[in-house]
């Protein structure tokens, strides 16, 4: 399969980048076939340094920066800076996750660049948007995560974080999402775009559901840890064995189900104290006391059958450890090598999976690590 099948093969993504938010964009973008060229400082992303633990390299960073190609620049440099300006004007895509004002000081804003590139599509990425009382104040992960509302919705009685870059995360999806938009327009109109990607607004459209129930509903929702806070039975259970599983009800129908098939007693799918949601909710104590003591005498093992046998949604409570062995992405071929400046690992693919395509092999890039025939051809667009 060539290079050329690529769903976005010979587009051109030039990125300003550092930590997350951005990187994770591009990095699906150069995982379905864009050149991506990573601008990073010229002592090097701070993500290249949040650890050493994958054979020398930072996991943070081999996960948000396959197959790109790095360009160290400083711009506090004009040449430099001609530099940047230069591969931005041969690029389809300029992607940056710096403050607004700073990409205001340095020329490289949505307005100034679309002035003179208007089939350009630009992405900024930044904390709190282009405007309003936040807009320049400094945004990381975390930071957004209690802004947005994450703590409260988090954890049992204490309040916790998500435990992932969540906020990193949404604000690059809506980045690459955007992004393909945009392209897609292009085609169809030759116009460019301006985009503006803000964490909080990113982070706060996934937690609408809880946040609308707590608007017009009774208020903030106490936090359930393991459980569901709408939905009875949704949590996790303790097996004979020690393993520990989650079984998750979605309608009246999966809990009389449920009641047969690990149960062993159809009479309790028609108890009024379960009847509906609303009565499980209520009566939620008692029902996984019931639940409990029926898996309190079994393996997971034979939970696991019973409840697939019944339809019912069930789950294993894995670490990491048993992610990474995880069956299901090892039969689907979801981990492949990878080179790093430290050698070759062994990584997590995203999920894409497009008929007529095969993922190319690629690396991630040790800092400034490019092929000087790409940035040549970049550099040749932009004359034309």
């Amino acid at each position: 399969m060539s290079k050329d099948s690529a769903p976005l093969a010979g587009i051109v993504v030039v990125s300003v980048e550092q930590a997350i938010s951005a990187p994770f964009a591009t990095r699906q973008l150069a995982d379905l076939g864009a050149t991506v060229i990573k601008i990073e400082r010229p002592e090097g992303d701070f993500a290249r340094h949040y650890d050493s633990l994958v054979k020398g390299n930072s996991a943070f960073f081999v996960w948000a920066n396959v197959g790109k190609q790095s360009v160290a620049i400083d711009l506090r440099n004009p040449d430099d800076e001609r530099l940047l300006k230069k591969l931005i004007a041969g690029a389809d895509v300029f992607i940056h996750n710096m403050s607004p004002a700073a990409a205001i000081g340095r020329g490289i804003d949505a307005d100034t660049l679309r002035a003179e590139y208007p089939k350009l599509i630009v992405c900024a990425i930044s904390g709190y948007g282009p405007d309003g009382p936040r807009s320049d104040d400094k945004a990381y992960d975390l930071a957004i995560q209690a802004e947005a509302g994450a703590f409260s919705v988090t954890g049992d009685e204490a309040m916790s974080k998500v435990g992932f870059s969540v906020a990193d995360i949404s604000a690059g999806m809506y980045a690459l999402t955007s992004v393909l938009a945009a392209l897609v327009r292009r085609d169809r109109t030759g116009e460019g775009a301006s985009i503006h990607v803000s964490m909080l607004e990113a982070l706060a459209e996934w937690l609408s559901a809880p946040l609308y129930a707590a608007t017009y509903g009774t208020g903030q929702a106490p936090r359930t840890g393991r459980r569901h806070h709408a939905i009875a039975p949704y949590g996790t259970f303790q097996l004979s064995d020690g393993r520990t599983i989650l079984i998750a009800v979605q309608s009246d129908g999966e809990w009389q189900s449920l009641a047969s098939a690990l149960l062993k007693n159809s009479s309790l799918g028609i108890d009024q104290r379960f009847l509906t949601n609303s009565d499980r909710l209520a009566n939620v104590v008692e029902l996984e006391v019931l639940i409990s003591d029926q898996l309190a005498s079994i393996s997971a093992h034979e939970a696991m059958d019973r409840l697939s046998a019944g339809r019912i949604a069930v789950a294993r409570v894995n670490d990491l450890a048993g992610v990474w062995q995880h069956e299901q992405l090892r039969v689907r071929g979801h981990f492949h090598e990878v080179q790093t400046e430290h050698g070759p690992v062994e990584l997590l693919d995203p999920p894409f999976d497009i008929s007529g395509w095969v993922r190319p092999s690629s690396s991630v890039p040790g800092l400034n690590e490019h092929d000087p025939e790409i940035l040549a051809a970049i550099m040749r667009r932009a004359e034309n």
